[in-house]
């Protein structure tokens, strides 16, 4: 975990970064993407962070991934890519840069590394982890091989380095359903998501058998807060993400990833929509979509909102907390990840 004191401390010897109304006004293009969820006075003091991020970005050959869950400034401001962790991890390969800032949580940036092993992949809070992530093991996945002989591992990509190289193959919440079912085995074990892999099971004509972890942020809602906020509010569009327990999946207008919320979303322009899911999914698409009232419980990843301007814009200065993947673990890793690639476009997802 980095030192916040020590970490302005540096950053004060290189960088201006007291708050700056001229500056920040001069910046509007950039405000205009979150001036609906940004308040004038926050955007005074982010500007100069902004500046300083988007400059060095330059000169150190960076790009910056901003996971759908970050916070607006760092999604809109500094990011150059955004999305899902898959979908992050996979323009990081396309990509023409030698530095990758992992805005998103520790899995995410390994992923990143595993599939660009030349690059140098930087984490701005190595503390960023992931409930789903930290819930099973390499042994864990032995453990179920054992229980269900013959059966694929097929594993989300909210896992570790080892966890990957132990599974056959990778899933993500919108491909889920399509690999599990061209699994030729008719029990497949999924981990570690077990409300995933339970509405998966629900849509699958497979047998599913899952490891016992959940997501903190999308296990905290009920169907009974659904109940209760349609009746109060009727007109609400109520949109789940696979990773809520198979009973708010069921209570939801529409369940989907989160590339395919935005795109339910974006197409469907509902008047009131409540996204059941991480909130700040909703702040970074409001702006886009000013039609859209975007209304309901908030529920944040502790995890991700570690990561701050702050931060980012002390591991570009020192190039500190590069992450690392053994070889080994990384060359299998990359195989189950490579046969989710594979087979998802062999499926035309």
């Amino acid at each position: 975990m980095l030192d916040q004191m020590h970490v302005r401390n540096v950053l004060s010897q290189h960088y201006d970064l007291s708050p700056d109304v001229k500056l920040a006004e001069s910046m509007k293009d950039i405000y205009d993407r979150m001036d609906r969820v940004v308040t004038p006075p926050d955007w005074v003091s982010f500007a100069p962070y902004v500046k300083a991020i988007n400059a060095l970005k330059k000169e150190r050959n960076a790009v910056i991934l901003g996971h759908n869950y970050m916070t607006p400034e760092i999604f809109h401001g500094v990011s150059d890519f955004v999305g899902d962790s898959l979908q992050l991890a996979m323009k990081a390969t396309d990509v023409d840069a030698d530095v990758i800032v992992q805005c998103g949580v520790h899995f995410m940036a390994e992923t990143s590394k595993i599939l660009s092993p030349e690059k140098t992949v930087l984490m701005p809070d190595m503390a960023a982890g992931c409930s789903l992530a930290e819930s099973i093991t390499a042994d864990g996945v032995e453990e179920m091989r054992a229980k269900y002989p013959g059966a694929p591992v097929v594993s989300y990509v909210n896992t570790t380095a080892e966890v990957k190289a132990a599974s056959d193959i990778c899933c993500t919440s919108s491909n889920a359903l399509q690999i599990v079912n061209a699994m030729e085995s008719d029990t497949v074990i999924m981990t570690p998501d077990q409300y995933l892999a339970q509405n998966i099971a629900n849509e699958s004509h497979k047998t599913v058998v899952y490891w016992p972890g959940s997501c903190i942020v999308h296990e905290q809602y009920t169907a009974k807060d659904l109940r209760d906020f349609r009746e109060w509010n009727p007109r609400t569009r109520l949109i789940a993400h696979p990773e809520c327990p198979p009973d708010v999946v069921a209570e939801a207008d529409f369940s989907g990833s989160t590339s395919g919320i935005l795109k339910y979303v974006t197409e469907e322009k509902p008047e009131k929509a409540m996204l059941i899911t991480e909130c700040s999914m909703a702040s970074n698409i409001a702006d886009e979509l000013p039609e859209v009232e975007f209304v309901g419980p908030c529920n944040m990843c502790p995890y991700m909102k570690k990561i701050t301007l702050e931060k980012v814009l002390y591991v570009l200065h020192t190039m500190d907390n590069q992450v690392e993947v053994d070889a080994a673990v990384a060359e299998k890793a990359r195989l189950s990840v490579q046969r989710m690639i594979d087979l998802s476009r062999e499926l035309g997802i």
